[in-house]
C-alpha cells in the first residue's frame, strides 16, 4: 500500500464561521489551527495548503482562565535602545484591535515557513458580530458545544 499524498488541484477549502463568545482562547487556537492546516481531512498533506477559510467573529469576547487577563503580558521592541514595550491581554481586549489575541495565539500554533504564513492568510478575525464574507456561504461551526470545558 502507497501513502496517498494530496496535489494542490485536489484541494476542497470550505468556510467555517466560528463564535468566540464565551470559548477559552487557546482551546478556541488550537482548533482553528487544526482547521487551517487541514488536519482534520483525511487527505491530509504536510507540505500542501489543504486546510479550511476560518472567521472568526466576537474575538472581543473571548474568555481566558485564571488571572492571565491581568498577569499574561505581550512584549514588543521598538527596535530604539530601551524601547522594550509590554501590555497585558487584558489591555490587549479592551483596546482597540482585540481581534490581535486571536490571530497571534493561533499564528504561535501553525508551522514556521512559507507554508503556516499562506495557512495564516485564511484565518479573519473580526471583533465584533459581523463579518465581510457572507458571499463565501461560510458554515457555523460551534467549537463551545464540542466541550463542556471549551465555553466558560
Amino acid at each position: 500500500m502507497k501513502t496517498y499524498s494530496m496535489k494542490p488541484s485536489e484541494v476542497e477549502k470550505k468556510w467555517w464561521v466560528v463564535d468566540a463568545e464565551g470559548v477559552v482562547l487557546g482551546r478556541l487556537a488550537s482548533l482553528i489551527a487544526l482547521r487551517l492546516r487541514g488536519k482534520d481531512k483525511p487527505g491530509f498533506t504536510p507540505h500542501i495548503d489543504c486546510g479550511d477559510n476560518v472567521i472568526v467573529i466576537n474575538a472581543d469576547k473571548v474568555r481566558l482562565t485564571g488571572r492571565k487577563r491581568q498577569f499574561d503580558t505581550e512584549y514588543w521592541h521598538t527596535g530604539y535602545p530601551g524601547g522594550i514595550k509590554s501590555r497585558t491581554k487584558g489591555q490587549i481586549l479592551d483596546g482597540d484591535h482585540p481581534d490581535r489575541v486571536i490571530f497571534e495565539a493561533v499564528r504561535r500554533m501553525m508551522p514556521r515557513g512559507s507554508l503556516g504564513r499562506t495557512q495564516m492568510t485564511n484565518l479573519r478575525v473580526f471583533a465584533g458580530p459581523t463579518h465581510d464574507h457572507e458571499a463565501q456561504k461560510p458554515e457555523l461551526w460551534d467549537i463551545a458545544s464540542l466541550n463542556p470545558k471549551n465555553k466558560r
